[in-house]
């Protein structure tokens, strides 16, 4: 329940906003009375369904980077700290890292990167070069 609240937080705040505009707008004197019930069932469960779907895909993909970066494999993080052109930071156990929970580390990197954060690093030029290898 952790990683949920960790990781949808934000949307459940964007909810409570939208919640809050449809209970003011369906509120006024000049909708009609059964409004309120449908708008907020109606937000509610378009942001819940939205939220939910995020969650499930998230999830999968942390689980899917964690398993390649166990294999061995480079994954590729965003680096939201460092806005240049190289925004990504390339990541592997032979370049030092290590997985702790959700979040991969570097003890000579200043900043921690969160497996959501993350995705498999599949480098076009080498696919290119297998193509004219052939």
């Amino acid at each position: 329940m952790d990683r949920f609240f960790e990781l949808e937080i934000p949307y459940m705040v964007i909810m409570l906003f939208f919640l809050g505009v449809t209970a003011f707008v369906t509120t006024r004197d000049f909708m009609p009375k059964v409004a309120f019930k449908r708008g907020m069932l109606g937000v509610f469960s378009i942001f819940a369904i939205m939220i939910g779907i995020h969650y499930y895909v998230t999830s999968a993909r942390m689980d899917g980077v964690k398993e390649i970066f166990n294999e061995g494999k480079t994954i590729i993080c965003e680096n939201k700290m460092r806005r240049t052109i190289s925004q990504s930071v390339l990541i592997s156990k032979k370049l030092g890292w290590h997985l702790d929970g959700d979040y991969f580390k570097n003890p000579d990197y200043v900043r921690d990167f969160h497996t959501a954060r993350c995705v498999d690093y599949a480098p076009i030029a080498a696919e290119e070069a297998k193509k004219n290898k052939e």
